[in-house]
């Protein structure tokens, strides 16, 4: 999930600044100018783990401040293909679920990759899984705040630099996230269910509700038990 990256930079130091250690004044501003930033194709910058070499510093003219080329290595967020996390449910789309990490919003689970048959119930703007037995489909639903454990399958990078003005541009271009995470469900760990024809009630005790739960909380463990052999 996290990653060492070693990365090369030239370090501005202002001059109100200098009678700090160096160290101490680069490691600030590494962390300013890169904590809580995507860096494309590498990932979500977290926080300077530790600085390998200084080189020379340097006073330009006209700029009183110094300027130093620092070698190092960042903490980054970029979890690998088929890494199993966990997460909580934001929010439910038609594009699919959306998950959170807290400190990583940017996670994406579209429909054909939850668990089947799955269907988007638009008044409560939840996705829900028809869980299938003996005594006929039960709904169980994705609400927000809920735990969900999912795979990582593929991953996109978006270059959001600047860009200078595009010639006759009459929309709004559309705000893109610079990293997201595309991922399908794994299992989920504590999913409400949803018992239609018995009770309006989440928290209903009846037997069978307590059944359905029982299934599919046993899944889960079971699942998680034999996911890494």
């Amino acid at each position: 999930m996290f990653v060492l990256v070693e990365m090369v930079d030239t370090v501005r130091i202002p001059p109100w600044n200098f009678q700090r250690q160096l160290n101490e004044a680069i490691a600030e501003e590494l962390n300013k100018k890169l904590a809580n930033k995507v860096v494309y194709n590498v990932g979500l910058c977290i926080c300077l783990y530790d600085i390998t070499k200084l080189e020379d510093s340097y006073i330009f003219p006209g700029d009183g401040a110094s300027h130093t080329k620092v070698h190092f290595r960042y903490v980054v967020f970029h979890p690998f293909l088929d890494e199993i996390l966990v997460g909580k449910i934001k929010y439910c789309s038609q594009e699919g679920v959306h998950v959170t990490m807290g400190f990583f919003d940017d996670i994406l689970i579209p429909p054909e990759s939850l668990q089947q048959p799955a269907k988007f119930d638009e008044a409560e703007q939840v996705w829900l899984w028809e869980y299938e037995t003996d005594e006929g489909a039960h709904d169980l639903y994705m609400d927000q705040g809920e735990e969900i454990r999912f795979r990582v399958t593929d991953e996109v990078f978006v270059d959001t630099s600047p860009t200078g003005p595009a010639t006759a541009a009459t929309d709004t271009p559309k705000k893109e996230a610079p990293y997201t995470l595309i991922v399908r469900t794994h299992f989920t760990v504590n999913m409400q269910l949803h018992h239609q024809e018995t009770c309006s009630n989440k928290n209903c005790v009846t037997d069978k509700c307590v059944k359905i739960l029982w299934l599919a909380q046993t899944l889960c463990r079971w699942s998680c038990t034999c996911s890494l052999s």
